[in-house]
């Protein structure tokens, strides 16, 4: 791959790994209620899914499916319902409950599958790899290795965007729960009112 190619690719995918979308909502969610390592796991998933788009892509078939109306329909109501279902179990719980731990988290292979499953049904992914990967490819050179440098840059990036989300609502977390940060928070919280705010 040449050397001009590979840094465009590097910095679109850096700038879509840290450009905030569902994949971020999932990792932030889970940072928020079980910190950041936990959070890593459904990042994980969304980065395997990344491969599938990528093979996808070096075979022309996510091309063709993000080309079809039909199938790009079908995709967008299918993601549409799953961030939905993830938006509703995160706002349906108790925003009282204190913070659980990594050991209170969902089972492992729950939290890697849900991020495998919203990769698969995010119809931003198949538009992404279907349409601006291929562009990446050049035909004159072997697809396989395209295809590898191709996925140790996205997941390299990817990973880079979704563990910054992770750590960063974690330590938002820490630092909201430690006393000292806390109290007086509160205090400026229970202030009456100035009467020219």
């Amino acid at each position: 791959m040449d050397l001009t190619v590979w840094l465009a690719l590097l910095a679109l995918f850096f700038a879509g790994g840290l450009t905030p979308g569902p994949a971020v909502m999932m990792v932030m969610s889970t940072s928020l209620r079980y910190g950041a390592v936990t959070a890593l796991i459904p990042a994980v998933g969304i980065s395997t899914t990344n491969l599938v788009w990528i093979t996808l892509a070096a075979t022309g078939l996510a091309t063709f499916a993000a080309s079809a109306p039909t199938i790009l329909l079908a995709l967008k109501l299918a993601g549409l319902v799953f961030i939905a279902w993830l938006a509703w179990t995160m706002a349906t719980g108790d925003p009282t409950q204190p913070r659980a731990s990594a050991a209170q988290a969902p089972p492992k292979a729950s939290l890697f599958g849900r991020g495998i499953g919203l990769q698969l049904l995010n119809p931003n992914a198949l538009v992404f790899f279907g349409l601006l990967l291929p562009s990446y490819f050049d035909a004159d050179h072997p697809v396989f290795m395209q295809a590898a440098i191709i996925m140790a840059t996205v997941t390299a990036t990817e990973m880079l965007g979704l563990t910054v989300y992770a750590w960063a609502a974690d330590a938002r977390t820490r630092l909201l729960r430690s006393g000292s940060t806390a109290r007086p928070l509160l205090r400026c919280s229970l202030q009456p009112a100035s009467p020219l705010s």
